[in-house]
């Protein structure tokens, strides 16, 4: 099980919530090109906790020589795995020639993948897409898995849709282009030998379990930020724990011990630390007021345990009428 690399969301504080709901699921950062990591701030890119561990750094670039030295960069600084993005379609990446565009030119994709291998000793992983444009055929992205595996990736985790190039937005390629799941277990049948992964519009435990019937791994995205709550779950029932006696409540304290840390530490108000919390009451009666307390920027003078201890007090019920709650 694993969060997936979402630009602008899965930052170092998104990922320290989601590290507090599971200890084992396998997080990513958002994509880090290579020109920000060898001409900008290192620091800013690759600073995380120690908590948050196991964690991934994806990478996004297409010049073998940069990507070895990003993939370098990031093996110093302590993370798990190097994954290669091969599967994001937005006009931004493409003028960089890499994200989803790469999977036509899986032989220089191979010689990214080596150039990153041989230089760095955690493991070097790719995400795709399953074809680009209109292209359906299986052949298309039998041939890149195969071509990328002989240069020493072992390990593929597959959206299971095309990217649309042209035409469709970044969000609208997450919607549009069918979901095709059969695609990506035929990759798995074809090579036993390769972690497969998969990833595409996951979102309750049977679709899981039913994934898990077929490859090796799951990937869940949206899902994993706007119902933070299930990642509670995984642990029990995926990695074989038994089931814990983890509260909301308690989470909420770390998240505000933490961001008591990060002031502290790095002056980071909690107010860019709490977004990525909102969801952790969703489906529970005043989520929505719990929500707007920790969202409402006249409350960002506040010290955050005070943001808290606010958000926990509920009006009267005259004041909160149950037409403004969600449903349970």
């Amino acid at each position: 099980m694993s969060v997936a690399p979402m630009l602008d969301w899965t930052d170092r504080h998104c990922r320290y919530f989601h590290r507090l709901l599971s200890r084992h699921a396998l997080l990513y950062t958002e994509m880090v090109t290579t020109g920000a990591l060898l001409h900008g701030d290192v620091g800013r890119h690759l600073r995380f906790s120690e908590e948050e561990h196991p964690v991934a750094l994806q990478l996004g670039g297409s010049e073998p020589a940069d990507l070895a030295a990003s993939a370098r960069l990031g093996e110093q600084w302590g993370y798990d795995e190097i994954n290669l993005n091969c599967g994001c379609p937005s006009e931004r990446v493409q003028r960089g020639a890499f994200g989803a565009c790469l999977m036509n030119e899986p032989q220089l994709v191979a010689d990214c993948v080596k150039a990153m291998v041989d230089t760095v000793s955690v493991p070097v992983t790719v995400k795709h897409r399953i074809g680009i444009d209109q292209v359906e055929e299986y052949g298309f992205v039998r041939d890149f898995v195969g071509q990328v595996a002989d240069a020493g990736c072992n390990v593929f985790i597959v959206h299971a849709r095309n990217a649309w190039l042209k035409g469709l937005s970044p969000k609208q390629n997450r919607d549009i282009p069918p979901l095709r799941y059969g695609v990506v277990a035929r990759l798995k049948r074809d090579f036993p030998h390769l972690t497969i992964a998969i990833n595409g519009a996951i979102a309750t435990d049977e679709a899981v379990l039913g994934q898990l019937a077929e490859v090796d791994g799951v990937m869940i995205g949206r899902e994993a930020y706007h119902n933070p709550w299930w990642l509670a779950s995984w642990d029990a029932l995926f990695f074989g724990e038994q089931p814990c006696d983890l509260t909301r409540e308690r989470v909420e304290e770390r998240m505000v011990e933490y961001m008591q840390r990060e002031a502290a530490e790095h002056g980071t108000h909690w107010y860019a630390i709490a977004r990525h919390m909102l969801g952790l009451r969703n489906g529970l009666p005043g989520a929505r007021r719990w929500r707007q307390v920790w969202s409402d920027h006249r409350l960002k003078h506040l010290p955050a345990r005070e943001v808290m201890d606010i958000a926990r007090t509920r009006p009267a019920p005259a004041q909160e009428p149950a037409a403004m709650l969600p449903a349970a």
